[in-house]
């Protein structure tokens, strides 16, 4: 097992917390309170690096709002002083731990993502069935309330079979421990802070080696809290269901969302990061293709949401989808 060996010192540095800025500024300079922060930068950054260099840093409360993204999402945001040094901490770490995720782990990762994961999917699917020939079956897993459930005394504890220096530790579990889901103690990760990406992929990589190196399955793909296994005999993913299970509840206190575990035939179609899967071809959730209309609708079609839409439906067979975007959005000009 390799050791994190990057200094405490580096990490805390000026130098890296002015990066970390402005890493962090990009896409948020207008915002108020990033203006504000920014108008006294180097004395703002000067004091979180004595505070950090002093051990006495403290991360501030959050503030509450909610989203739907698609479905109601409760954001806990940060000072711009915590956030910046979420940053700092986040590009020292992130290059480590990376290379200790399997490459079948696709969320919030550098040249990962949906897509990829999608092309991943259909590439197993292929494997698995010989080119859509064989029968073949998917596992789809998802976790119950994923963030809120996420177990502080565990991430701490695996974070430190990797990290041996005490004052790096402390930092991160600063960050941890500044935040617990309503009415439990030690439990949950906010959704609003970019080190809560990492964190949640470090956690998760204990169930990615269980899953590759345990129970040593072939075709395995994770995109956060949503993954799912493919072979071709129905019942080794009832046992693989059993397994997993088990390991979530005892490993990671984690539990499978009841309504949204399955088995299904591949010549069925499969519900996957957004898109139905088919031998073959892939179409739209419909969910996601109602939600895609009524945004487009209360931007009146205009060109840059248009645009960003049908970068992704190039993904899938959505023929007709994208030629209803267009008569639509003509229409709109034509108004």
């Amino acid at each position: 097992m390799k050791y994190y060996t990057t200094s405490f010192e580096e990490i805390i540095s000026l130098e890296n917390l002015l990066l970390a800025y402005k890493e962090f500024k990009v896409g948020k300079s207008k915002k108020k309170d990033v203006m504000e922060f920014e108008f006294s930068l180097m004395s703002n950054l000067i004091d979180l690096h004595n505070d950090l260099k002093n051990k006495s840093y403290k991360h501030s409360l959050y503030t509450h709002f909610k989203i739907n993204d698609p479905k109601p999402r409760d954001i806990h945001k940060a000072l711009v002083r915590d956030r910046v040094f979420h940053h700092a901490i986040y590009r020292k770490l992130y290059p480590f731990f990376d290379k200790a995720f399997i490459s079948d782990s696709f969320s919030c990762r550098i040249n990962k993502g949906t897509h990829k994961a999608l092309d991943r999917f259909e590439k197993f699917s292929r494997c698995e069935s010989k080119n859509y020939t064989k029968q073949c079956f998917v596992l789809k897993c998802d976790i119950q309330k994923f963030f809120a459930s996420i177990d502080h005394r565990r991430l701490i504890e695996i974070l430190n079979k990797r990290i041996i220096d005490k004052d790096i530790s402390s930092l991160l579990e600063n960050i941890i421990k500044s935040f617990n889901t309503k009415d439990k103690i030690n439990k949950g990760l906010p959704l609003g802070n970019l080190t809560s990406q990492l964190l949640v992929n470090v956690y998760m990589s204990e169930f990615d080696q269980f899953a590759k190196h345990i129970l040593k399955v072939k075709y395995y793909i994770r995109y956060a809290d949503d993954f799912v296994f493919i072979n071709k005999d129905k019942n080794y993913l009832e046992d693989v269901k059993i397994k997993i299970d088990l390991f979530l509840k005892e490993k990671l206190k984690l539990n499978l969302h009841p309504d949204k575990v399955f088995i299904k035939s591949i010549y069925s179609g499969v519900d996957f990061l957004g898109w139905i899967h088919f031998p073959k071809y892939k179409v739209l959730r419909t969910a996601t293709k109602k939600r895609m209309f009524r945004k487009l609708k209360e931007n009146n079609f205009k060109n840059e949401s248009v645009q960003s839409y049908l970068g992704l439906l190039r993904y899938g067979n959505t023929f007709k989808i994208k030629n209803k975007i267009y008569y639509n959005k003509n229409f709109s000009d034509d108004i």
